[in-house]
């Protein structure tokens, strides 16, 4: 029996299985998140965000191409769907390479039974990975990590092809340095700066790579190895920040350097330097074959490939950016930028061995100016600042440092420390060390780790984001085996149908964990260097990452797919587990072909085959199109050629996919608020978009370069009465927009600052343009200006921007939000519905544009396939589709009260109809009961319109789920019952709610048909949740 062969035949009927099935289960359009905003970088070779991927974006476009724009997400979900496939299929090879040398010892050829044990050993290692949660979710939609995962195996593969190379060699009396051999490592360095072009992650598998070479050519000792490992992170540390960014950021000195003292043209220093390294490594080359210095001529190879890999991608980013696509992310037209972009300056600093908690107060801030280009040279215009604290404040091992509390970090740390506040707000005492030690095992390594792990092979409770470890209801890891899940969780048969029956409640029973471990304790037994070797990779792309990222609390989503290395790395301890069970087997059994028999059968149903059982019905996205839809819905919202402000990045991507992919209303801007700090961005505003024209942003590209106008003070000014609203255009052009020292204030660094004199502004109104226009309805009362006062004291550059946005457009053209907050400026009162975008209007409290709405919500909405029976939507998919419900909820109320109630029925209805509750019932327990929040809106409106059927449907879901929740949380034992007493207060009071809107209206008890319900003036208020 060929062992090469079947091993090979064996490794690509594997691969087959696992494309088909990321292939039938993947996304049928865009997705969530980054993959919009990655689908439209790819279609168009534009610049995604910091670092970048554009090997990722140009393999995307190679992938898109064949199909037209309707269907161009396909291609890049086809990308990530055989990126994989291959995965596993490289992840096939690596196991029956360490199962080879456990069964097969001194490299002889193996039996053919021993054969059997290595390929079973590979089948269900790579087909427990194929099936694992966190894999399969990257594997079906268009994101960075499937490709990244890709890498990762093929460059740990290639180092075990180095070994058997090597090996093959030294049987025939070949030894020493740079052999035939060490080609592999040279393209293992070469595919290594390739996958930089994708995601840093894949640097991870450096520490592996050395020791896998340390115990090949050297004769390995304890202090070796120990040295060996050493010098693994060292290499890792350099690549990452000496050959990746500080290559980078030499680089552009030299630029600086030639552009400013030399008058040469821009990228001249960048092409002399790279030119400079090239002469360095070639004579370097030179030295080390004349010496016979072969490893340093093979580290000298291996750099050189891996430069050549990492920046013949990023060259291409440089290029594209030049060219000015519509999505230029951090504008890197010159290699300045290029450095913060690697270096991903946007995204902060934070501590890791050494530095502050949240409760230190900042001692001084230290800036540094930085060079931006400008006016044909690099001008210190940019500012880089960093807090500084004092020694004392500082200490080994911060683990809790995040003291912004823009998303609630630092209450977060406080909440899981038991820390509270004084009566002035501050925190009464600092964490202690023994605090910051057990927040990183408590909530970093258990709660974002370990869970997450455990979620992959043990089991899973459902897809509720978990966010506090005490909170036994959501997100947690589970096995199906009873009393253990009960010791744990409570009791998971009481828990509420809505999440028992959730598609992600996934019972493994801890097999394949189990398994794995056993492939642990086998490798350890018989193979320690291997075990070691499988271990780094296990460990460096799982728990160094914790401990490197520093996680802040709380995450606005699970990040289980960053850790999908170190599933990876357990996979092989899984297939391992394959030849430990027949070894067991074979001693009760005697037979080897028996024992074969047994344990393949056993290992598979227990693992493979349960994993696919389990996991498929929530990972099949194949018919869902939730991204896309909601991205048509926000943008058919909106009025022809439209300004449409967006928050986040699930109502920000999915439009920009739309758009720059499929072509959905173009005439639309949709502008980030976020990104409107940064001065790139606004001036992207100055151009022309798509079929969007240009938008005036006030001020000039000088007046907001580099740092300039970062935050814009509020200062009172003689002569101007702070009672007495100014034109806002006013405000923003010659007061904050003045660079007048009558007109500023003097900072205490001596510096000049930019204020606004008042709160109090207005924005005249053209009352014939806004009626010509479209702006207002003929019904509507319009005001001859809109009066409102800032909410704050200081506005930052985005605020401003959105400022200057509407001052400057003088109601020519339709500005949309898609919060009915109006970006937190103080415009509520003039923020109209239009679906499920809001626009600004000179109207005040006209709450709803009924005719609008109808039209639109009617014959324009469309609602990702939750019409199609049996679609699975994920929690935050679930939001998404709750937004759409409450929009059909407020517009058809106010139809409702506005007496027409026939049309909000068939809103209501047509709502209902579109979103099957099999796929999305009324009542489902979530984070803050803001499913049923929104169901009761539901409530409201259908009793409103008077559609009993639809009320009763409503309230029988509703009222079903939140006493079955009572139920389960009376049922838990007393300290979890203490732990969960806020979830209990929250279900009562929206029952105390739901009983209220039945008493207002309709006074007989449903499910009686309402028959004459009478006029209702009031909308009762619904409790809210303590979560909000």
């Amino acid at each position: 029996m060929n062992f090469k062969r079947i091993n090979n035949i064996a490794g690509w009927l594997v691969c087959l299985v696992a494309c088909s099935v990321y292939i039938m289960t993947m996304e049928a359009t865009g997705s969530l998140w980054d993959c919009g905003e990655f689908a439209s970088s790819a279609y168009k070779l534009q610049i995604p965000h910091s670092p970048g991927a554009p090997l990722f974006v140009l393999i995307g476009r190679l992938f898109m191409a064949p199909f037209d724009a309707q269907h161009a997400a396909t291609g890049i979900n086809l990308m990530s769907a055989l990126a994989s496939g291959f995965t596993i299929l490289f992840l096939f090879w690596t196991i029956t390479h360490f199962a080879k040398k456990l069964v097969a010892k001194n490299n002889i050829v193996p039996s053919t039974q021993q054969t059997i044990s290595i390929i079973a050993a590979g089948v269900v290692g790579a087909l427990a990975y194929t099936f694992s949660d966190s894999f399969w979710y990257s594997a079906v939609e268009g994101e960075v990590y499937s490709l990244s995962s890709f890498f990762t195996a093929l460059l740990f593969w290639g180092i075990l092809k180095w070994e058997q190379s090597a090996t093959a060699e030294e049987e025939e009396g070949i030894k020493g340095h740079f052999t035939k051999a060490d080609r592999w490592i040279i393209l293992v360095f070469y595919l290594m700066g390739l996958s930089v072009g994708v995601h840093l992650l894949n640097i991870l598998v450096i520490p592996a790579i050395v020791m896998v070479y340390y115990f090949k050519r050297y004769k390995a000792t304890r202090w070796g190895t120990f040295f060996a490992f050493v010098i693994g992170c060292i290499i890792t540390g350099v690549v990452q920040k000496a050959m990746i960014q500080w290559t980078i950021k030499g680089s552009g000195s030299f630029d600086v350097l030639f552009v400013n003292s030399f008058g040469l043209p821009f990228f001249s220093g960048f092409a002399f330097f790279f030119i400079l390294i090239a002469a360095l490594i070639y004579f370097g080359l030179r030295m080390a074959h004349n010496k016979n210095w072969n490893l340093l001529k093979l580290g000298l190879w291996g750099f050189a490939f891996m430069m050549l890999g990492t920046f013949s991608s990023y060259f291409t980013t440089l290029a594209r950016s030049n060219a000015n696509p519509a999505l230029d992310m951090s504008n890197v037209d010159n290699p300045i930028n290029l450095v913060s972009y690697l270096a991903r300056e946007q995204y902060g600093d934070w501590p890791i061995l050494y530095g502050q908690d949240f409760t230190a107060e900042v001692k001084d801030v230290e800036t540094i100016e930085t060079y931006v280009k400008s006016n044909g040279k690099y001008e210190k215009n940019g500012r880089k600042s960093s807090y500084v604290y004092d020694a004392a404040d500082k200490h080994l091992f911060p683990r809790m440092w995040d003291a912004s509390n823009d998303q609630g970090h630092a209450d977060y740390y406080a909440s899981w420390m038991g820390i509270g506040k004084d009566k002035e707000g501050n925190y009464e005492r600092a964490p202690t060390m023994g605090e910051n030690i057990r927040y990183a095992l408590d909530y970093q390594v258990g709660w974002m780790y370990l869970r997450y792990f455990m979620w992959n092979f043990a089991g899973k409770q459902n897809d509720i984001q978990g966010v506090y470890g005490s909170n036994v209801r959501d997100g947690n890891w589970k096995t199906g085996i009873g009393f253990w899940d009960s010791m744990r969780l409570g009791n998971q048969d009481t828990m509420p149908d809505s999440i028992k029956n959730n598609k992600a409640n996934n019972k493994l029973y801890a097999l394949p964990l189990i398994l794995g471990l056993l492939g642990i304790f086998f490798q350890l037994k018989n193979n320690k260097k291997d075990a070691l070797v499988a271990g780094l990779l296990f460990f460096f792309t799982g728990l160094a990452i914790v401990f490197y990222l520093n996680q802040a609390g709380n995450q606005p989503r699970e990040r289980d797919y960053a850790f999908v290395g170190s599933f990876y790395g357990f996979a092989i301890w899984i297939g391992l587990g394959v030849l430990f069970v027949k070894e067991l087997v074979q001693k009760l059994i005697k037979s080897e072909s028996g024992a074969n028999i047994v344990a393949v059968a056993l290992c598979t149903l227990a693992v493979p085959v349960i994993m696919a059982n389990q996991e498929w019905d929530d990972h099949d996205r194949s018919k869902k199109t939730m991204a896309k839809d909601l991205a048509i819905n926000y943008l058919e919202s909106c009025a022809p050629n439209a300004v449409l402000i967006t928050f986040g990045d699930n109502d920000t991507y999915p439009l920009w996919y739309a758009q720059e992919v499929e072509g959905i209303r173009k005439d639309v801007r949709v502008i980030n608020s976020s990104l409107l700090g940064t001065d790139w961005y606004i001036n992207q505003l100055r151009y022309k978009v798509n079929e969007s024209a240009p938008i005036d942003p006030i001020w000039a590209a000088e007046q907001i370069e580099g740092a300039t106008r970062d935050v814009i003070y509020n200062a009172p000014k003689p002569g101007v009465d702070p009672n007495q609203p100014m034109d806002l255009y006013t405000m923003m052009k010659d007061w904050a927009g003045s660079d007048d020292p009558n007109k500023m204030e003097q900072g205490r660094d001596g510096g000049m600052l930019n204020i606004f004199p008042t709160k109090k502004v207005f924005i005249p109104v053209d009352v014939n343009v806004v009626k010509q226009n479209g702006t207002v309805n003929a019904s509507d009362s319009v005001l001859s200006r809109v009066d409102f006062e800032l909410p704050k004291n200081m506005i930052f550059k985005n605020d401003a921007a959105i400022l200057n946005i509407i001052a400057a457009n003088k109601w020519k053209r339709p500005i949309y939000f898609t919060s009915p907050d109006g970006a937190g400026l103080g415009l509520q009162p003039y923020i109209r519905q239009d679906g499920l975008s809001y626009r600004l209007v000179p109207v005040k409290n006209a709450d709803v544009n009924r005719d609008w709405v109808v039209d639109k919500m009617m014959n324009k909405f469309v609602f990702g396939s939750a019409n199609k029976p049996g679609v699975y939507f994920d929690e935050e998919n679930r939001r998404h589709l709750n937004s759409i419900r409450l929009a059909y909820a407020q517009a058809s109320s106010n139809l409702a009260d506005n007496g027409r109630k026939e049309e909000a029925r068939k809103m209501l209805n047509k709502c209902d109809k579109m979103m099957l509750a099999e796929n999305f019932p009324y009542g489902m327990v979530g984070r803050n009961q803001m499913h049923n929040q929104y169901s009761l809106q539901m409530l409201i409106a259908a009793f409103k319109a008077e559609d009993s059927i639809l009320a009763n449907k409503i309230k029988k879901s509703v009222k079903k789920d939140l006493e079955q929740q009572v139920s389960y949380l009376n049922s838990l034992p007393e300290r979890m019952q203490e732990q969960m007493s806020g979830e209990l207060e929250d279900v009562k009071r929206l029952l105390m709610g739901m009983q209220q809107v039945e008493q207002q209206f309709n006074k007989a008890a449903l499910p009686n048909a309402l028959e004459n319900p009478g006029q209702i003036k009031n909308t009762p208020a619904i409790p809210k949740a303590s979560g909000q």
